[in-house]
C-alpha cells in the first residue's frame, strides 16, 4: 500500500507563523525542479484525435520535487510532473532509483502527474491509442529515458537542499469543477447561473505550507478535476500550470506544486481557451491564497507511509481469435489488438488482473494522504471523507495511470469512466465488481496500521 504526505508552506508575511513554528518543530524540507519541456517537436498525448506532433509551447513543463524530513529521519519524497500520467514501467524505474540512491522503501516516494491533457507521450501510457511511426516511437523512449534520469537528479538536489523547517495546512474551495456526466458542456453556463448543476463534486482546494525561517519555500496544494482545458498543439500545464505560476508570482522564491485529486469525472467547464485555463488557475491560486492569509494547522510529529499493490481482476478476457479479429477495426482497436497480442506472445496469455498501487502517507498529527493510481472518480474522495474524516486529502494519478477506476455506482452505470476508455488504454475489458470493495479495503487496511502505530 501506499503513503502519502502532504506539504503546504506560507508566505513569511504571514503574522501567525511564529505561533506555529512553536508546535512544529524537527522537520526538514527540500525542494528542487527541473525543466521536463521536450526540446524537440514529438507527439502529444491526452486526446485520441491527435494527428501530429507538437507545434509550439505555450508554458514549460515542470518537474519538482520535495523531500521532508522528520526528526526520527523518515524522509517523505514527494514528485510533481507535468504529465498526462505515467506508466508502471517508467514509475518504477524512477522510484526505484531513488530508493536506491537515498536507501528508501517505495512507500516512502510518490510520483504525482497533473493529468495536463498538453504535455507528451511518456513511456507506454497511452500509447496504444495512437497511430505512431517508428521513429515517433523512438522520440518517445528517447523523452522517457531522458525523463527518468531527470527526476532522479531533480530528487537528488532536493534532498541536498535539506533545511529545517515548519509545516502547515489547511483546506480551502474552488468551483468551477463540474460533474461531466451528469451535466452537458454547453449547458454548464446557464445550469450554473440558475445553481442546478449536478452530480457529485469535490470542490476542497487542500494546502501544505512549508516555511524555512522567513521564508516561504513551497506550497503544496490538490484540487479535483481533469487538466483539459486546452486541446491544442502547444506545450503547456493546463490550469494547474497556471495556478502553480501564479503563486509563485505571489511569493517569489516560493516553489508551488500541484497534486490531483479524483477528479476522473469532473471537468472544468466551460473551456478550449488560454483565456479559461488562465482564469481557473487563478481562482485556485485564490484559493490557496485565502488559505495561506489565515492561521493554518501546524503539523507536528513524525512521518509514517504504507504502500500496497492490489490485484484488480478484469471483467472478463478476451480470445486470441477475438484479439486478432478486433485488430482488423478501427486504430483505437488495432492499437489495443497489438498491445494485447505482444502480452500474450510474451508470458502465453493475457494477465486476469492488474497490480493496483495503494500508498498512505501520514504526517505527524497533520494531514493524511491516501494516493491512487489510475484516473480517480470523486466517489473515491467523498468516501473515503465520510468513512475516516476531513483529515484525509486523496489524490489520484499517481506512481502508475493505468485506467479509469471507477467506483462501483460508475462501473454499473458504464459510460466511458466505467467501460469505454480501458479500450485507449490498452487493457482488455472493464474492470470486474468488486473494484471498490477491494480498493477500500485496502485503503482502510492501511489507515489502521497507520493509526495503530500513531497511538504507539
Amino acid at each position: 500500500m501506499i503513503k502519502f504526505v502532504c506539504i503546504v508552506i506560507v508566505s513569511s508575511q504571514l503574522a501567525f507563523f511564529d505561533a506555529a513554528a512553536t508546535f512544529a518543530e524537527g522537520w526538514m524540507a527540500g525542494v528542487a525542479r527541473i525543466n521536463i519541456t521536450p526540446e524537440t517537436p514529438m507527439w502529444m498525448s491526452g486526446y485520441g484525435g491527435r494527428d501530429k506532433v507538437a507545434e509550439g509551447k505555450l508554458t514549460d513543463l515542470w518537474a519538482k520535487s520535495l523531500v521532508l524530513k522528520d526528526a526520527a529521519g523518515n524522509h517523505a519524497v514527494t514528485v510533481t510532473l507535468d504529465l498526462v500520467g505515467i506508466d508502471r514501467d517508467t514509475s518504477l524505474a524512477i522510484r526505484r532509483g531513488i530508493c536506491d540512491r537515498h536507501q528508501l522503501e517505495l512507500a516512502n516516494v510518490a510520483l504525482f502527474t497533473s493529468h495536463t491533457h498538453t504535455g507528451p507521450v511518456v513511456g507506454t501510457n497511452l500509447l496504444s491509442m495512437y497511430k505512431l511511426t517508428p521513429e515517433q516511437i523512438k522520440q518517445i523512449d528517447d523523452y522517457t529515458g531522458r525523463l527518468i534520469q531527470q527526476v532522479g537528479e531533480v530528487v537528488d538536489r532536493a534532498f541536498a537542499d535539506l533545511e529545517p523547517a515548519v509545516l502547515s495546512a489547511a483546506v480551502g474551495e474552488a468551483t468551477f469543477a463540474v460533474n461531466r456526466r451528469n451535466n452537458k458542456e454547453g449547458d454548464v453556463p446557464r445550469l450554473r447561473e440558475e445553481g442546478l448543476l449536478k452530480g457529485p463534486i469535490d470542490h476542497r482546494v487542500p494546502v501544505l505550507r512549508i516555511q524555512t525561517g522567513d521564508k516561504l519555500k513551497t506550497v503544496v496544494f490538490g484540487y479535483a478535476c481533469h487538466a483539459t482545458v486546452l486541446s491544442f498543439y502547444q506545450w503547456s500545464g493546463d490550469y494547474p500550470g497556471f495556478a502553480q505560476l501564479e503563486v509563485e508570482t505571489r511569493h517569489p522564491g516560493t516553489t508551488a506544486m500541484f497534486v490531483a485529486g479524483c477528479g476522473a469525472d469532473q471537468n472544468p467547464l466551460p473551456r478550449r481557451t488560454v483565456e479559461l485555463a488562465q482564469g481557473y488557475g487563478k481562482q485556485l491560486a485564490d484559493a490557496v491564497e485565502a488559505v495561506l492569509v489565515e492561521p493554518m494547522n501546524p503539523v507536528a510529529g513524525n512521518f509514517a507511509a504504507k504502500y500496497e499493490e492490489i490485484p484488480l481482476a478484469f471483467a472478463e478476457l478476451p480470445s486470441r481469435v477475438e484479439i486478432e479479429t478486433n485488430a482488423k477495426q478501427n486504430h483505437y482497436e488495432a492499437g489495443r489488438s497489438r498491445r494485447l497480442l505482444k502480452q500474450w506472445d510474451e508470458q502465453g496469455s493475457l494477465a486476469k488482473d492488474y497490480p493496483y498501487p495503494i500508498q498512505t502517507w501520514r504526517f505527524g498529527d497533520g494531514p493524511i494522504w491516501v494516493v491512487m493510481g489510475g484516473e480517480v472518480v470523486v466517489d473515491f474522495a467523498i468516501r473515503i471523507r465520510h468513512d475516516f474524516g476531513d483529515r484525509f486529502w486523496t489524490a489520484g494519478y499517481a506512481n502508475d495511470v493505468m485506467a479509469y477506476i471507477p467506483s462501483r455506482r460508475i462501473l454499473t452505470e458504464g459510460g466511458y469512466e466505467g467501460a469505454r476508455a480501458m479500450l485507449y488504454y490498452g487493457l482488455p475489458s472493464a474492470w470486474e465488481a468488486e473494484v471498490e470493495r477491494k480498493i477500500m479495503q485496502t485503503i482502510s487496511e492501511q489507515i489502521e496500521g497507520l493509526q495503530a502505530k500513531e497511538r504507539q
